[in-house]
């Protein structure tokens, strides 16, 4: 829902930024909205400080807004070649500001903040005002986003390996069994999850990709060996296939969900491959292929008494296990001694 509006008001800030600016008629065809979703678009832009000129066009009863001319200049003394950007790239650069959040506190946020204090020199009269109301558009929250205060240097270092694809050597804390280990690895590529940097991995001789949370690794160390970026990886679809961030054996999962959590389930996209079955008594049923067994685990531990797994009888057995280890730690409480 959020990409779709900023992608609604990019192409109406596009619009309106022609020399000749866009008649009402235009703006329906080219954003796909009626009439009055088109004005609330101009509405929006106006509030925003952005100022809106109406031209008469000749023998029509229609007109032709447009954006002033002051705020559609380029970034023409910006010594690098071939930099252009228009009002809507700016807006855009903004916008992504925001995601920049898991770096607060770093020097990463500094340097940030640096490049854009540099940018506005170049941006039109009054325009960087603008750019800081829009940010009040869509709220970023920082709370659940990891520390990487301290961990510049790591970042920085990886990737650089990644471009040159170097060979480095780390020392990482694995939560999974609470050790320190150390091993060389292939850095793949970095993504973002949750307000979390990872990285995926790969090692010689092995098939595999292994996921490191950027924030456990205490050393790194980039050798003079290289390697060859592996042509079967593709960290979108790799991305895709796992249920959360740990992509491992493929899962084929079906799922009972209550009345009560259907229309949350219905709402979102869980597995690229998935099926959902209405039930008489309003519950539904999810079937997916996906991957990351503990997370799958988790999530249908999350929902309680609502979710149940249907297959496979391991996964299944796994939860009741879980809710059977949680149940001992209340056992008091059940008995009504607390």
């Amino acid at each position: 829902m959020r990409g779709s509006i900023l992608i609604k008001f990019l192409k109406t800030i596009e619009l309106l930024s022609k020399p000749e600016g866009t008649t009402i008629k235009e703006l329906e065809e080219e954003l796909d909205v009626d009439r009055k979703s088109v004005y609330r678009e101009i509405a929006i832009v106006e509030k925003l400080g952005f100022p809106l000129y109406q031209d008469e066009i000749p023998f029509e009863k229609r007109k032709r807004w447009r954006l002033d001319e002051g705020y559609l200049k380029k970034l023409p003394n910006m010594k690098i070649p071939d930099i252009n950007l228009s009002l809507p790239e700016i807006i855009a650069l903004y916008l992504l500001r925001s995601e920049g959040r898991m770096y607060k506190g770093t020097e990463i946020e500094t340097a940030l903040n640096t490049a854009f204090g540099k940018m506005e020199m170049f941006v039109p009269n009054g325009l960087y005002d603008n750019l800081k109301k829009i940010k009040t558009l869509f709220a970023s929250s920082s709370k659940f986003a990891k520390d990487y205060s301290g961990k510049e240097e790591i970042i920085e270092t990886l990737a650089d390996a990644m471009l040159k694809n170097s060979v480095c050597r780390v020392k990482y804390h694995s939560f999974y069994d609470d050790r320190t280990k150390e091993f060389e690895m292939w850095p793949l590529n970095f993504f973002e999850n949750d307000g979390g940097l990872y990285l995926y991995i790969g090692k010689e001789g092995s098939g595999q990709r292994r996921t490191l949370a950027v924030e456990r690794i205490q050393e790194l160390k980039v050798m003079s060996s290289t390697f060859e970026y592996p042509k079967d990886f593709d960290p979108e679809e790799t991305l895709e296939a796992a249920f959360d961030i740990v992509y491992d054996d493929p899962i084929e999962a079906k799922i009972w969900f209550s009345a009560g959590q259907a229309r949350y389930i219905k709402e979102r996209k869980w597995a690229k491959d998935q099926k959902i079955t209405d039930q008489p008594d309003g519950s539904i049923i999810l079937e997916m292929k996906t991957s990351g067994w503990n997370d799958v685990k988790r999530w249908v531990l999350s929902f309680g008494a609502e979710a149940e797994v249907l297959e496979p009888a391991k996964l299944r057995r796994d939860v009741v296990n879980e809710l059977k280890s949680a149940g001992r730690k209340y056992r008091g409480v059940l008995k009504g001694r607390e």
